[in-house]
């Protein structure tokens, strides 16, 4: 698997004129990062793509992680060889750690608070 990097909704230039790309785990992690901070429904074509994680703020703290799992699941179900394994909301540093398995590998990704608002 090969994927464009992705920062901020932005492309990442290669420095040559071109735009970086990941393969193996760096891939599905920057598939990961992508269908978690694009905003569900914002492409009219393709209605699932996306995640609803920037209505997380919506919910008191307590319950940010358990609502995170739930939305990067939601988000990551057509994914093949992809399952989440849960997400820790951290409130000091606004930040959503989501861990999924691909080929028995755990993979973590983590989100601040601008990377779930993106979109909005």
């Amino acid at each position: 698997m090969t994927a464009a990097k992705l920062r901020n909704g932005d492309y990442v230039p290669d420095g040559v004129g071109g735009f970086a790309s990941a393969s193996g785990a760096e891939a599905v992690l920057e598939r990961v990062y992508f269908l978690l901070t694009a905003r569900r429904g914002k492409f009219p074509l393709l209605p699932e793509v996306g995640s609803r994680l920037y209505q997380i703020f919506r919910e008191k703290p307590s319950a940010r992680g358990a609502l995170g799992a739930s939305y990067a699941a939601e988000a990551l179900a057509g994914e093949r060889d992809l399952r989440v394994l849960g997400a820790v909301w951290e409130e000091e540093s606004q930040t959503l750690t989501v861990s999924v398995a691909w080929e028995d590998e755990r993979l973590d990704v983590t989100l601040d608070a601008s990377d779930l608002v993106i979109g909005t």
